[in-house]
């Protein structure tokens, strides 16, 4: 069985870095048994229904501006997968999930800078899934939750993000100090998810330290695919921290193993 995985996707310049974090994640890519599909949440894809891909050959998005040219040059040409696409759909179906299928979307870089980075040779099938961050954290989990026995059958479930991400309160200079804000809220968030207390975790909002400023008023949607990850390991309730480091202060680059 493979695990879910919560990964910060950070800033889209990682996908031109050779730092600690994208060197963790090309070793964890190689670590991790070779999944037959990956099935991705991520933050830069938000609808109020949940959309569930059905691409032959994914486009590249790059949801970005005034960065390198180099970034605009890189391709993801990943495969879908109609199998793993329709057996979705089957489980949504069992669970009364609300769903479409989108047929045109592309990979942004919530996905690709991701997938590049585990996988580059695009050599595993992909369905990218939005989020909606208007649901309730429970909500998210539930549908998450919906897809744990696509881990059975050799998909990973990737939930792309961040734990903390408020880009009002980066500091651009990035001198190598973290935030002591930033630190206590992944602290906080750490002790609850190796403890499984969706109780709390359901609460962030009102009882984490420093929820205001890692998780803004102003936009939630790096955090919750962290829910939709977990509830697709709620037949295991394991959480592992993988890896964490911060770049600009605060920005966390969080990876999560949920299950085994």
């Amino acid at each position: 069985m493979l695990p879910a995985l919560f990964i910060a996707h950070g800033a889209p310049l990682l996908a031109i870095e050779d730092n600690e974090y994208t060197q963790f994640l090309s070793q964890l890519g190689k670590q991790l048994p070779k999944p037959k599909a990956i099935v991705l949440f991520s933050a830069h894809w938000e609808s109020n229904v949940q959309q569930v891909s059905s691409i032959d050959e994914y486009s590249t998005i790059y949801d970005f501006g005034a960065f390198s040219e180099e970034l605009f040059r890189i391709q993801y040409p990943a495969k879908g997968s109609a199998e793993v696409t329709k057996e979705i759909q089957k489980l949504f179906k069992q669970h009364d999930v609300s769903f479409a299928i989108d047929g045109s979307r592309g990979l942004d870089h919530g996905a690709w800078v991701v997938l590049r980075l585990l996988y580059p040779n695009a050599d595993i099938p992909v369905v990218s899934m939005s989020i909606n961050r208007h649901l309730s954290p429970e909500e998210q989990y539930q549908v998450g939750k919906t897809l744990a026995c696509l881990r059975e059958k050799d998909v990973l479930v990737i939930g792309s993000g961040g734990t903390v991400h408020n880009l009002r309160a980066l500091n651009w200079s990035d001198n190598g100090e973290v935030d002591d804000w930033a630190l206590e809220f992944d602290e906080w968030l750490a002790t609850r998810l190796e403890n499984w207390d969706v109780e709390s975790l359901f609460n962030y909002s009102s009882q984490a330290p420093g929820a205001q400023l890692a998780v803004p008023p102003y936009g939630n949607e790096h955090f919750v695919p962290l829910f939709y990850a977990m509830g697709a390991a709620d037949n295991e309730k394991s959480a592992n921290l993988l890896h964490r480091s911060y770049r600009y202060g605060n920005l966390s680059h969080s990876v999560w193993q949920f299950g085994s």
